[in-house]
């Protein structure tokens, strides 16, 4: 009876997994394996332009999720995106992009990946399905006050489920982005985009891969908008890590003031690279203290300082 019991048991689960939107069979690629390879490429296109039109279904919890994003950063509180596989490879390098592109400071956003380090370069067997392991590496690092996202394509990954579960314990805010518009772990937000089957039936690295940038794309860089990193459409707090970025603080130092390049260049050594205050000085004619002590009052928001 018992040997019946857990085959019983065995079978429910090979359901629930079977019946997930992710892995479902995509009858307009069933013959993709028989196809010339131009027409391939145009299948794998084809259902990639479905992906943009999905997420604009999602911009009202996008936009729910951004403010609050918003409030949990102005307040110095940290975000955490967590994910397992291809979701948290995308983790990896959301946060670490932010650092270059606004300045932000390394730890406000945090990368927890399924396995580790060595799991954004190879595979870590298992690593997903360790529940207590994402729950483990939230409740040691979130407080009140911060933010925990997690990114399941599928929308059942144990570790993704248990950092959440610890974000709530901890009275983080909590969002999770999936794919899985049906049956799913809870969320303070929750975005949900249905991109359909994918072209190779459960392999979520692709629409469901590409959904999932989009919103975290559109996710952290409306939030730091709203944060006062952006000027006009110039990353005025961009932090200049590398030759390209030191010349695009001068263009953009240049661009917003009017004055030359050279005079940018200088007056950005002045401000140790600093692009907002470089643009005060130039632009109201004030020193270096004076830029600073008025970019502070206003928070941080160059349009504040400037008045225009």
């Amino acid at each position: 009876m018992k040997q019946k019991r857990k085959m019983k048991g065995s079978k429910n689960k090979f359901e629930a997994y079977r019946q997930l939107p992710t892995e479902q069979p995509n009858p307009k690629t069933e013959n993709i394996d028989r196809i010339p390879l131009r027409k391939i490429l145009e299948k794998i296109n084809g259902e990639d332009k479905l992906v943009p039109r999905a997420v604009g279904k999602t911009l009202p919890a996008v936009e729910r999720a951004a403010r609050t994003l918003s409030k949990v950063f102005l307040s110095g509180g940290k975000v955490f995106m967590v994910g397992a596989g291809t979701s948290g490879r995308l983790a990896v390098m959301e946060a670490a992009e932010l650092i270059p592109t606004f300045g932000v400071k390394p730890g406000r956003f945090s990368a927890i990946m399924a396995g580790g380090k060595k799991a954004v370069f190879t595979p870590a067997e298992g690593a997903e399905d360790k529940g207590e392991k994402g729950y483990k590496a939230i409740f040691s690092r979130a407080k009140k006050g911060d933010m925990v996202i997690g990114i399941a394509a599928s929308g059942i990954t144990p570790f993704v489920e248990g950092a959440l579960k610890a974000g709530a314990k901890k009275k983080a805010k909590t969002v999770l982005i999936t794919t899985n518009s049906k049956k799913r772990f809870k969320a303070d937000i929750v975005i949900s985009v249905d991109v359909g089957p994918e072209v190779i039936s459960g392999s979520t690295r692709m629409k469901a891969g590409t959904a999932s940038k989009l919103i975290l794309n559109m996710l952290t860089t409306s939030s730091m908008i709203i944060s006062g990193k952006v000027y006009k459409n110039w990353m005025v707090d961009l932090k200049p890590t590398s030759r390209k970025l030191i010349h695009r603080g001068i263009r953009i130092t240049s661009v917003l003031t009017g004055i030359a390049p050279e005079k940018a260049a200088k007056l950005l050594k002045e401000t140790k690279y600093n692009v907002k205050t470089a643009v005060v000085m130039a632009r109201l004619g004030v020193n270096l203290r004076a830029a600073k002590k008025l970019l502070k009052q206003t928070k941080g928001f160059l349009k504040n300082a400037l008045r225009t």
